[in-house]
């Protein structure tokens, strides 16, 4: 059995043109009309499969497919719909509209499974608008408080709260306290890695650790012209030894450790005047929890050394922590004995990037299937997928659900 590979690929197309940039991009970002009207496409499609949809107080959206035995925890499949403002046609989207072709699927071949299916799509993902990312997936995984979560502010002083309202999407239904026997996550893999080795999928056995900081630097705003460079108190010079120090830990960590500088804000921001401020968001990640650690302690050792022989007021600012993850094995071999039936090029890694199934895994057995997406490139308007490894990592999810959910029973 095999899923309808333009099916697929029609419908990956056509939530690409919602959002869509004149680059070939989407920008669907969280809780905006965009995301909004992907939200309303998606349920549509739900329903003409004949899914009964819900949607909870975060706004994730559950469709069901009935099973045979309604007593039994449904299987969760999915991932997430918006983007980032520069984001690709794959990232998240990939995985839940595979998660719905699944059930497509199945109905086109009339098969009933034990256990009930569910497809999910998740609010708030990418943590584009409001931070911190999987923030929604959080909340059901009780990583985070409802109340906390309708708090978070955007850079226009939005609330999420307000904004998931304002769209029509802050539902009824309790957040989280709903088991599943098992859940699954499809995605393209937002790194080189099967693109270099050849392989068509991924079986994704763990997720990295990730720590985000904001490190403020203050010093005082001064004129660029009248202010000889020894007098002033420049948050950007003091910056550069710390930033050096930072690609060096990566070297000194190995190759699995990341350090990423995304977000750096001078302020006032005026080419003429010295700022008063700098902020500096940075990223840290490593699959193992003591090397994070590690990496966690030197960061923190090289502020404070440098914030000694500063006049500049150094202020690091840990935002979020999320431990490395190790899935279940049942789901992994799950996946293992789908690519066995379908003969793909496959192998075995761990995911270097954070996905909802990160909190997802806290409460449900869980793991995740990637496929190579071309030069490595996501979060970027470029993102692109062969047609071929959508087409085979969604009929591995396919195989993967249908014994996880006890089919086929026809």
């Amino acid at each position: 059995m095999r899923i309808n590979h333009q099916r697929l690929w029609d419908r990956l197309m056509a939530m690409a043109e919602i959002g869509g940039t004149a680059k070939g991009g989407v920008c669907r970002v969280a809780l905006t009309e965009e995301d909004k009207a992907g939200r309303d496409c998606f349920i549509r499609w739900c329903e003409a499969a004949g899914c009964i949809v819900e949607i909870d107080q975060i706004g994730n959206i559950f469709a069901r497919r009935a099973g045979l035995d309604s007593s039994l925890p449904p299987v969760l499949v999915g991932s997430h719909l918006d983007s980032q403002p520069t984001g690709g046609k794959y990232d998240g989207a990939y995985g839940v509209l595979a998660a719905l072709e699944v059930i497509e699927t199945l109905n086109d071949h009339h098969i009933l499974t034990r256990h009930p299916i569910e497809l999910v799509s998740w609010t708030n993902e990418e943590g584009a608008r409001f931070t911190p990312a999987m923030i929604a997936s959080g909340v059901f995984a009780g990583a985070f408080s409802l109340e906390y979560a309708y708090s978070r502010v955007d850079k226009e002083g939005r609330l999420l709260g307000e904004e998931l309202e304002r769209i029509g999407y802050k539902g009824s239904l309790p957040v989280g306290n709903r088991p599943y026997s098992a859940t699954l996550e499809l995605h393209i893999e937002q790194g080189p890695i099967l693109e270099m080795e050849n392989k068509s999928v991924g079986i994704v056995t763990g997720v990295q650790g990730i720590r985000w900081y904001d490190l403020v630097l203050t010093g005082k705003e001064t004129h660029a012209g009248p202010s000889p460079m020894r007098y002033r108190v420049d948050p950007v010079k003091a910056a550069v030894p710390v930033l050096n120090q930072l690609y060096a830990l990566a070297e000194q960590y190995g190759e699995q450790a990341r350090i990423t500088i995304g977000y750096l804000d001078a302020s006032p921001g005026v080419k003429n005047t010295v700022p008063g401020t700098l902020t500096i968001s940075v990223d840290l990640r490593h699959p193992d929890d003591a090397v994070l650690s590690a990496m966690d302690a030197a960061f923190k050792g090289i502020v404070a050394a440098e914030s000694l022989q500063s006049k500049v007021d150094f202020d690091l600012r840990e935002i979020w922590y999320s431990p490395p993850v190790a899935f279940a094995p049942r789901c992994i071999q799950a996946v293992r004995n789908a690519l066995k039936i379908l003969d793909v090029p496959s192998m075995e890694m761990v995911s270097g990037a954070g996905h909802d199934s990160v909190y997802i895994s806290r409460v449900a057995p869980t793991a995740m299937i990637f496929i190579p997406c071309k030069d490595g490139l996501s979060h970027n308007e470029l993102e692109s997928v062969e047609q071929q490894d959508a087409t085979n990592g969604a009929n591995v999810l396919l195989h993967a659900v249908l014994e996880l959910a006890g089919g086929p029973a026809i």
